[in-house]
This record gives C-alpha cells, structure tokens and sequence, in this order.
C-alpha cells in the first residue's frame, strides 16, 4: 500500500516536471490531497476484487466436491453399500433360522443358497426413503375407487330350514378348481336345502395328490362359518353309509331354477345325493343376489387354509417383505398345462413328442389335436420365461426385482430358465426362502404347495400371471376383493405378435418396445371394472363358456362403493320362492325328518 502511494505521488510530480511551472506550496498540497484520495479509492477497489476471487474460488471448489460426490457416488458407493448391507442381510439370515426362532439350524451349503438369492440382489432395491417416483409407480396399485367388500345377506334371508337330505361331492381338478367347486357346491346345498357332507378331494388327478379335506383346509372353521348358511357334517351318518345314493353330474353354469326342476325331485327317491363333479356346476350370472355373496363369504372366508398351511405361508411373505416390494410370478410353464394346451413353441422336437403323448394318454382330457401355432397366435399358451423377462423389462422393473415364482417345477428346467435369469436374476422360489426341513411336511402334496403359492401371490406387491388358469384367476379375484392389489394380466396375444416381431429382427429390445407393450397394458393392471359378460355373437351354452368366471371379478354382487357406484346391480330375485327350504310343496310329510 506504500508503494502504492508512492506510485500515484510521482505520477503527480511527473505531470508538474513536465512543465516550466514550479509548483506553489498550496499546489503541492493539494496535489498531495488529490494522491491520497486516488490511492484509498483504488485500495477499495482492489478490496472488492480480491473478496470476488474469493468467492469464485469457493463457488469452484464446491463444484469440483459436487461432481467428485456424484462420480462416487455412482461408481463406489453402490458397491460398498451392496456389500455392507449384504453383511447385515447374512448376520439377519443365520438369526432367522437359528435354534429357538423357529426351531431348525439350516446346513452351511443352504444358507449360501438363501443368501446369495434372498440378501445380495435384494438389497440393491432402493430404500424408502430414497424411492424414485418411478419406482413408486412400479409398486402402486391402481386406484380402487372406494370399492370395499360387501357380502352380509340381505334382510330376508334366513338360516338353513329342515335338511331335505344329504350331498356328497367329489371335487375334482387342482387346488384352485376344487375350491371353486366347493364354494359352488355350498351354495347349491343351501339352493337345495340340503346337509353337505364336507367334500372329498380329487386324488387321481394329473398330480396324484394324496391330502384330504382337513390336510389343506380348517375343517372346523369351515363348519362353524356355514352354520347360518347350510348344515355341514364332516362325514355321512352310520345308518346312511349303505343306503342307495342318486350319482348326479350336475349340469354345468346352471341356475337356480336347474336345481329346483331337474334335481330337486330327487329327494322324493333318496336322501343321499353324490355329485360326481364340482367344477362350474353353477351359473356366473343371474344368481339371487344372496347366493353370490354367499359364494364370496364361502370362497374369502370360510374355506380357510388349515393352521399349518395359514402360518407357514405368512411366514414366506414375511421373509420376501424385509427386502422390500416383490413380483409374484405364476409361471404356468409346467408340463401338464404345455401338454394340456398342446403348446410347443421352442420346444425340441423330443419335447413336444412327449407333451403329445401325455395328451393324448389322459382320459380327461377331451381335446387330442391341437395345432400349437394356432394356439400361441390366439394367445391361448403359456407365455415363457423368456417372454415374461422382455415383458417385465418392458413394463420397466428393474433387474434386481426379486420375482417369486409361483409353480411347480418349470418344464425344461434351468435351461429354459435362462431367458428370464438373464434379465432378472433375483428369482425365489420356496426352496430359496424356506429350509427343507420347513417344507418336509408339505413334500409330495402339490395341492399343500400350491396352497403356499396362493398365499403368497394374494400377498404379494404385483401378482403377474403367465397363463389364465384356475390359480390365476382365484387369485386376481381374491385381489380384486382385498381393494384391488396391483395385478398386471398380459394380454398373451398382442404380445404374441410383438414377440414374433423380435425373432424376425424386425422389434429390438428398447424404448420402442418397450413404448408399446406399456400403451398396451395401461388398463390390465387389476383396477375395479364389471365382471365380462359373454362375446358377442355366441349363442346358446357357448355363451356361459365365454363368460368371466365369477371368481375371478366378485364385482358387483360382492363389491360395493358409496363414492364411485358402478351402474349395475345384482340380480333381484324372491329368493324365498325359489329356495327349497322356503318352498310349501317339500314342507308336507316332512316332519319326522330330522334337521342335521
């Protein structure tokens, strides 16, 4: 700053030696004055542009901290967060199946299955607090539109009247045909008036399941829960085992007045009817009102799986819920529905060799010749794994999604898998959940396992079925009744097309793709809409036949909605009339009939 004063003093000075003039006294001072104002003025100034390169300097060395923070961040931290949370999840695993939790100590080779598939692709899921707005739209469920369960009867309808006499049923199918069976059964013992005797299952069916009534459902809660609605005994009464029985094939989607006719009359001749099958002995539609809430109340509540099947499924979903949202993932893709369907496509020709011979060897199974392309092209087969890894890559999931899949063992094993691992490698199954010490008890019983899977599909956060079923469809109602959980139900054929497109190099995997197939899909995600009448055109029979099966959309008869009404109502009928038990004609003689 001296210098500084200096420098401007001479500048001064030159200015006068330039010239002839002395300068006067009063010159020099204010000459002097003029120096140190310049000076303080130029100080400021200097001032001001070193507290500028100050704040510049600052504001770069911040931006160098944030891009230094967002290369990071992407490159380093995931991986030290992946394996530090990766530690935390193997510490929770070993807890979680230590002495004393649940009572079992896993082998070493296992809990390294558990891990690698359950705790190190699972933890890379974002956090809550972190949740994109796209991962959220992934996870959320359609709007439900204030649809909420509405099953309570009406105000006239009354308990069970004097037993005409008692139905034995036969279930036949799956797990998921015979509780749809059952639920119909039930209601046409209370259209009949008569006592079900808890109904047998099917044992000689494609999976030559072994379990009875009790092994897969709460027979006693099933009991207590129809007690206003049908007289339930568990097994038929000692004088009644020799009696002659009226052996019936009810006709299928029949009505109510069906039952009052044709079968009714039986009871003049027997007192023990057996129905030979269960399957979609009743109608869909055009039911009294009653009926189809007590379809429902029997379907969601009173066919409850038994305790040991109830807590191990819970057990599942909480064990895929700690790491967050998951896909469960019914992958039809099993040799009886591919041999069923008639359904080759990628197989070897050795492959489809055997599929045929199992088709054409099964009994029940009416259809023989199938021709697979025109099945694939009308989207009647099974979607692959490959196709359900592009689909679930379209819709936008991620990776690391953990996808539970929801099926017996997958025809062609892990070599057919590899079109879906490639994509998302964080595939469950309940071997990679549960310990085989937990699963023993339910070994060898595909209906007991079928029951878990349904347990987890109905709680799972997106339930995606490869193939419209008996599971799928109990389950995307069952869905559609808890406020309508996500459900995306792909529409097989117009993917069909898209897929077909790719093999011919004409569609690659990207945006473009990816565009269409979630344009495609906005409006199958399982929010509330009507249950689907017959297709136009068909006539006759045919037209129950291309009716949405009750099971799958209980809405309207079981839904209802104060805020968003859906213009329909259910069907009015005078139930009174039409049930037995509130019918003159079966009253008379009927006294010494005693009421079960």
């Amino acid at each position: 700053m001296q210098q500084m004063k200096l420098d401007v003093r001479e500048v001064s000075e030159r200015r006068w030696l330039d010239s002839d003039e002395v300068p006067s006294q009063e010159q020099r001072s204010t000459m002097h004055r003029h120096a140190s104002q310049h000076t303080s003025s130029l100080g400021r100034r200097l001032r001001v542009r070193s507290g500028a390169g100050l704040i510049g300097f600052l504001w770069m060395l911040g931006y160098v901290s944030v891009v230094l923070g967002a290369l990071f961040s992407t490159f380093f931290f995931p991986d030290i967060l992946s394996m530090l949370r990766s530690q935390r999840s193997s510490m929770q695993s070993h807890m979680l199946y230590q002495r004393g939790d649940h009572g079992v100590q896993p082998r070493s080779d296992e809990l390294n299955l558990r891990q690698e598939f359950g705790s190190h692709r699972l933890s890379q899921l974002p956090s809550p607090g972190v949740e994109s707005v796209e991962f959220k739209k992934l996870w959320k469920p359609p709007p439900n539109r204030g649809f909420h369960p509405c099953v309570e009867p009406s105000e006239s309808y009354s308990g069970p009247g004097i037993s005409r006499g008692y139905l034995l049923v036969q279930s036949n199918g799956g797990l998921n045909q015979m509780r749809a069976g059952i639920c119909d059964m039930v209601a046409v013992a209370r259209i009949l008036n008569a006592t079900l005797v808890v109904p047998e299952l099917d044992k000689r069916s494609f999976w030559q399941d072994s379990s009875n009534f009790s092994d897969i459902f709460d027979v006693d809660h099933f009991i207590e829960a129809l007690r206003g609605d049908v007289h339930v005994v568990k097994s038929l009464p000692q004088e009644y085992l020799l009696a002659p029985k009226a052996v019936k094939q009810f006709q299928s989607w029949s009505n109510v007045k069906y039952y009052v006719d044709i079968i009714a009359p039986v009871w003049r001749d027997y007192r023990v009817i057996r129905a030979s099958k269960s399957d979609s002995r009743l109608a869909n539609n055009d039911l009294p009102a009653d009926i189809q809430k007590l379809r429902c109340r029997v379907h969601y509540d009173a066919l409850r799986f038994s305790c040991a099947i109830d807590e191990f499924g819970k057990k599942l979903v909480e064990r895929l819920r700690r790491n967050g949202p998951y896909i469960a993932l019914h992958l039809r893709y099993e040799k009886d529905m591919l041999a069923f369907s008639g359904c080759t496509h990628g197989l070897t020709h050795k492959e489809a060799d055997e599929l045929t011979t199992i088709r054409q060897t099964t009994a029940h199974w009416k259809v023989k010749d199938i021709n697979s392309t025109d099945q694939r092209v009308k989207g009647y087969c099974p979607l692959t794994p490959k196709e359900v890894g592009i689909f679930l890559k379209a819709l936008g999931y991620p990776e690391t999604t953990p996808i539970y899949i929801a099926a017996g063992e997958i025809y062609g094993g892990d070599e057919r898998m590899k079109g879906l691992l490639s994509r998302f490698p964080n595939v469950l199954r309940k071997e990679t959940v549960a310990t085989p010490e937990e699963l023993a008890p339910f070994v060898n019983h595909s209906s007991q396992l079928a029951a878990l899977d349904y347990i987890v599909s109905v709680e799972s956060n997106v339930f995606v079925p490869s193939y419209s079923g008996n599971m799928a469809r109990a389950v995307e109602g069952h869905r559609r009744y808890l406020e309508h959980r996500k459900t995306i139900t792909p529409d097989r054929k117009e993917l069909v097309a898209l897929f077909d497109k790719l093999d011919r190099g004409e569609l690659t995997e990207g945006p473009e793709l990816a565009e269409m197939i979630a344009n495609i899909h906005k409006r199958r995600q399982g929010a509330p809409r009507k249950r689907k009448g017959p297709i136009t055109g068909t006539k006759g029979r045919d037209r129950f036949r291309t009716e949405e099966v009750f099971y799958t959309n209980p809405l309207p008869d079981c839904l209802c909605s104060e805020t968003d009404p859906i213009n329909i109502k259910p069907k009015i009928f005078n139930t009174d009339r039409q049930l037995l038990s509130h019918d003159p004609q079966w009253r008379d003689g009927l006294n010494s009939w005693q009421r079960h």
